[in-house]
């Protein structure tokens, strides 16, 4: 509940956020900023003609109900849908609003996070069943060593989601379980982040829905934020920044639900920033955490990646206190970095390739 009206200040998005089930049909795509005060002091040094930021996709998509893994409700449209994304943002509702209907008619998150789960679950343990009984014949039948693999890996996410587990709980011990595993392409294999939405009394503290969803979800360690999407839509409406600010400080907050629930999402994938620094150009490049150099030189331009030769290396903070590539130059704070380089987040990199 407010998962569209959370898309729409997150995208500047067009979505439909109206007070009935179902309101979502078809996908919503929009493309947001990363905040990085980062980007922006940077730029202040440098003073560049454009400034480009990273970005995050989102998409909103139908909710589900009770039965969708059966095709109740919009449920075999949400899960081809959800089947495309790298992680889900799963928004409860927590709040009361005697006004607001909620689809099965009280308001009960952990109810809705189960039921959801569930629905996946049922998914995923139907798409394991078709394939398991296949890889499993391969295995024997043809003395196929890498069926036989899969086919122990089909049976322990066969046990895990038998037992109400999802997938991802399941400990992937190597590369090929890791490879194998995105082949599957599970639903409960995407990381989950989970969005209480409050009223605006309670974006601080939280309530007692939140507190009831914070309880469940200490089972698996996984990860939630607080958020209010009544308030986010009136922020998301106010341009002077001062306004803006003063408007967060009254409901006591730093910074707004919007900004924390991108940082969140970004997170969530495992995504991490490098910068490249310039007059014509300061901008935020994103890559996934652990790549080393010549990957990262591919996210700019494959022929960076596939000429790659070394990478020259500056530190956030070390830029930040010399103000410039040439006095850290001078300071000896560039380092030159070959290919075995893993990038860290807040590097400021330039690579040098042959064509």
């Amino acid at each position: 509940m407010g998962k569209s009206t959370l898309f729409n200040c997150l995208s500047s998005g067009k979505a439909q956020a109206l007070n009935f089930p179902f309101c979502t049909i078809e996908p919503n795509l929009g493309s947001t900023r990363v905040p990085d005060e980062r980007l922006e002091q940077l730029a202040a040094l440098v003073n560049p003609k454009r400034v480009v930021p990273a970005t995050v996709d989102f998409v909103d998509i139908a909710g589900l109900v009770k039965g969708a893994s059966k095709g109740e409700g919009l449920g075999n449209q949400f899960l081809a849908n959800i089947r495309e994304t790298d992680a889900i943002l799963h928004v409860l509702r927590c709040f009361d609003h005697p006004d607001v209907s909620h689809v099965s008619g009280s308001v009960d998150p952990v109810r809705d996070m189960e039921i959801i789960e569930t629905e996946l679950q049922l998914k995923d343990l139907e798409t394991i069943e078709n394939r398991l009984s296949k890889v499993q014949k391969q295995a024997v039948a043809g003395g196929d060593k890498q069926a036989a693999r899969l086919a122990v890996l089909l049976e322990q996410y066969h046990n895990a989601l038998s037992r109400g587990k999802n997938a991802r709980t399941v400990p992937l011990e190597n590369a090929e379980e890791r490879r194998m595993a995105r082949d599957l392409f599970l639903l409960t294999n995407k990381p989950v982040l989970y969005v209480c939405n409050v009223d605006e009394e309670s974006v601080v503290k939280g309530n007692n829905y939140t507190q009831q969803v914070v309880e469940r979800l200490k089972q698996d360690g996984e990860p939630y934020l607080i958020v209010a999407a009544g308030s986010e839509a009136e922020i998301a409406q106010i341009e002077d920044s001062d306004e803006r600010e003063q408007f967060l400080a009254l409901m006591g907050l730093e910074e707004s639900g919007v900004s924390r629930l991108i940082r969140a999402a970004y997170r969530l994938l495992g995504l991490e920033t490098y910068f490249t620094v310039g007059q014509e150009e300061v901008r935020a490049w994103t890559f996934k955490s652990g790549t080393k150099t010549p990957q990262a030189a591919g996210i700019i331009h494959t022929d960076f990646e596939r000429g790659f030769i070394r990478a020259e290396v500056i530190k956030f903070d070390d830029f930040l206190h010399y103000k410039s590539e040439a006095a850290c130059r001078e300071a000896g704070k560039i380092s030159a970095e070959g290919k075995n380089y893993v990038v860290r987040d807040g590097d400021i990199m330039h690579f040098l390739f042959s064509r």
